[in-house]
């Protein structure tokens, strides 16, 4: 059930180094009510080059070969649709592999004449930006080397500046063809949230969760990360300041995976969860939660990890 909460913060008692999640931390499947399931399926086939596989539940299943599950789709065709005042998704962030790969990723949108809604660089990263015939946006983006990440005054410095598409497409230098399938090693990099409250989204992402702050000056916007990662969610205010949640069953996200590197770290994120009087339900192999704008978060363990440990 999706409801506000007001989340506490997060008990002094604990020490503040106990309070952080693991740097191994990872988003991972973003969870999608859509309305019209076939043509949304077929987006993410044509367009952005995932296969599909589809449920007996009637879930369709969005991913590179045999990887995860990237994107998890629900169809309900009376889905109403969402509020664009809504809390919600911002954007899921598919990261390629490398910078060739999101070149290949611009030729492909291109060839499938589908239009951007904006092209960034980020100083940390390169990104493309659309979205799905539902209004589910999406953000197509290379990471930088880690040691080019610039900082301003002791941190992580992002911000927003026009992406050279034609210098991007140079990486493809005499290709001919653009390859129909997203390459291996593509990945949920993070996830991009619109929320009601900023102080009330740190209490919960960061007081709760234990996600560290890596970027506080971007106006309307917070950005928080495992590991250092320049951000595994973004948090805005953009078009949803002081907005209610949006109705359960509403079109657009259900949830996302937040994934820890084992059982152990997974019961003590629950634990933080439990102390601060948030309820849990068991979904999907871990544990759901809602953030205090109805945003869920499906908090689990990483399979593969626990697959080596057996």
């Amino acid at each position: 059930m999706h409801r506000a909460v007001n989340v506490p913060p997060s008990p002094t008692s604990v020490p503040a180094a106990a309070r952080v999640i693991h740097p191994d931390t990872h988003v991972g499947q973003v969870s999608l009510i859509v309305s019209d399931l076939p043509r949304v399926t077929a987006f993410y086939e044509q367009v952005l080059g995932l296969s599909s596989v589809a449920e007996d539940d009637g879930r369709v299943l969005l991913r590179v070969g045999d990887g995860p599950t990237l994107v998890e789709l629900r169809g309900d065709s009376g889905a109403p649709a969402r509020d664009s005042r809504a809390p919600g998704l911002f954007h899921l962030a598919l990261l390629m592999p490398d910078r060739k790969q999101l070149a290949m990723a611009l030729a492909r949108l291109a060839a499938n004449r589908w239009p951007l809604d904006g092209a960034s660089d980020h100083l940390v990263s390169e990104a493309l930006y659309l979205s799905d015939p539902e209004n589910n946006g999406i953000e197509i983006y290379g990471d930088r080397p880690r040691a080019e990440w610039p900082e301003q005054d002791g941190s992580l410095a992002m911000a927003t500046l026009p992406l050279d598409l034609e210098n991007l497409l140079a990486e493809l230098g005499d290709a001919s063809s653009v390859e129909p399938g997203a390459p291996a090693g593509t990945r949920m990099g993070h996830v991009h949230l619109k929320v009601s409250d900023l102080d009330r989204a740190e209490d919960f992402y960061v007081g709760v969760l234990g996600f560290e702050v890596t970027v506080r000056r971007y106006p309307g916007a917070l950005f928080v990360s495992a590991g250092g990662y320049h951000h595994h969610l973004g948090l805005n205010t953009w078009h949803s300041a002081e907005s209610p949640p949006a109705s359960p069953g509403t079109a657009g996200l259900h949830s996302f995976e937040v994934v820890l590197p084992g059982g152990d770290e997974l019961e003590k994120v629950l634990a933080r969860v439990r102390e601060s009087g948030l309820e849990t339900e068991p979904e999907a192999g871990g544990q759901l939660v809602h953030d205090p704008f109805g945003n869920g978060v499906l908090l689990r363990a990483d399979r593969a990890v626990a697959d080596r440990a057996a």
